[in-house]
């Protein structure tokens, strides 16, 4: 029986390859990735490349010099954000943007004075469009988004809003953490300007992974600087892609892994439907409520829920006592989403799956919240 629903944290278990790939390149192989006049180092390098491409694939990117490696979505996000070379007029977040999003806004907030607005949404977090067209098409406009939520699941609706976006001439990053992986990610499609992910969540690969997509590299200002093993005659970053954005030695035994992880994903044990199902028989539990996306299909692979006089923490604590069933309580570092659903300070509890989830793992989990929601 999976009893390990904390999947938005990080995903459980990973494709057995994963292990078997990280340690073969440990024990066997070695190299870092550049340039040299050796194997273990052509080897190396080659499968970066080749996991830059199998991302860039899955994003929808035709140049996977676009897609720049780096050690999760936050780094990512704060490379994105604090890189921002034309200052614009008002920042617009998502309701259910995440710490990694908000924190490196409020620096920018804090020290340059860039105004930070929350877009209009419906009660689940979901961005109202219909207002989103009403927006001023004047202003110089960035928007932030949360394509999936980590605290209810939400999926935001990109093709529309970058409809909206494109037509005015506003600019969209793309927080893509939880989505990555799980429903497609369109950055060519939707025109986004930037996406950044994470490997070790949807992905399904080791933690320390992850990266960003940049449409136009060259209107950031970089953040970090290092050695990169190409033009090292000079002390300017190099211009070109991804070297601009990747000084230092990369990550190179989680890159492999990540890359197994994207070869050898698994088969989904279960179905949208039968998530759905999971969450219409937890809401007729006593004293239970539900915290999802009001529209089915914009409802992702995780949901919250709380109970009427118990808190969250204590919920949790005693699913994994009596039951061992592992999930992640309180504010799961977004507290702008849990004030958008109501649910702060105190937060919720997080049910997370991964494809390895079965009819029964869901069977089991609504025994076990029935009953500490009753005892």
């Amino acid at each position: 029986m999976n009893c390990y629903f904390d999947n938005a944290s990080t995903s459980f278990p990973k494709p057995p390859e994963v292990a078997s790939r990280i340690s073969r390149y440990l024990t066997d192989e070695g190299g870092t990735y550049g340039r040299a006049a050796y194997q273990r180092v052509h080897e190396a390098t080659r499968q970066v490349e080749q996991c830059r491409d199998a991302l860039s694939a899955l994003l929808g990117v035709a140049d996977p010099e676009k897609i720049a490696f780096a050690s999760n979505a936050t780094s990512a996000l704060n490379t994105l954000l604090l890189g921002i070379s034309s200052r614009p007029t008002v920042i617009w977040v998502s309701p259910m943007e995440h710490n990694a999003v908000m924190r490196p806004l409020w620096h920018l907030h804090r020290t340059l004075g860039i105004r930070m607005e929350v877009l209009p949404a419906m009660e689940d977090g979901s961005i109202d469009t219909d207002a989103l067209g009403k927006l001023p098409a004047g202003e110089d406009s960035l928007f932030v988004i949360n394509h999936l939520s980590n605290v209810n699941g939400v999926i935001q609706p990109m093709s529309e809003i970058s409809r909206l976006a494109t037509s005015r001439g506003w600019k969209i990053i793309l927080d893509a953490a939880q989505s990555l992986g799980e429903i497609p990610v369109e950055a060519v499609n939707w025109n986004i300007d930037c996406v950044a992910f994470t490997g070790h969540k949807a992905l399904m690969g080791p933690t320390g992974t992850g990266g960003f997509y940049c449409k136009s590299p060259q209107e950031l200002t970089l953040t970090h600087f290092g050695g990169t093993g190409s033009l090292s005659d000079s002390y300017e970053m190099p211009a070109e892609m991804p070297d601009h954005f990747q000084a230092g030695t990369p990550n190179v035994a989680g890159i492999v892994g990540l890359l197994s992880a994207l070869e050898n994903r698994p088969a989904a044990c279960h179905t949208p439907s039968d998530v759905l199902a999971c969450m219409r028989e937890l809401s007729k539990l006593p004293g239970i409520k539900i915290y999802g996306a009001k529209q089915s299909d914009q409802q992702g692979e995780l949901f919250s829920f709380t109970h009427q006089s118990q808190p969250p923490a204590t919920i949790s604590q005693k699913l994994f006592e009596r039951h061992g069933i592992e999930t992640r309580s309180g504010l799961h570092c977004a507290p702008l989403a849990h004030r958008t659903l109501g649910t702060f300070p105190s937060g919720t509890v997080r049910i997370a799956l991964s494809p390895y989830h079965t009819v029964a793992d869901l069977e089991n989990l609504i025994k076990a919240i029935a009953d500490v929601a009753t005892n």
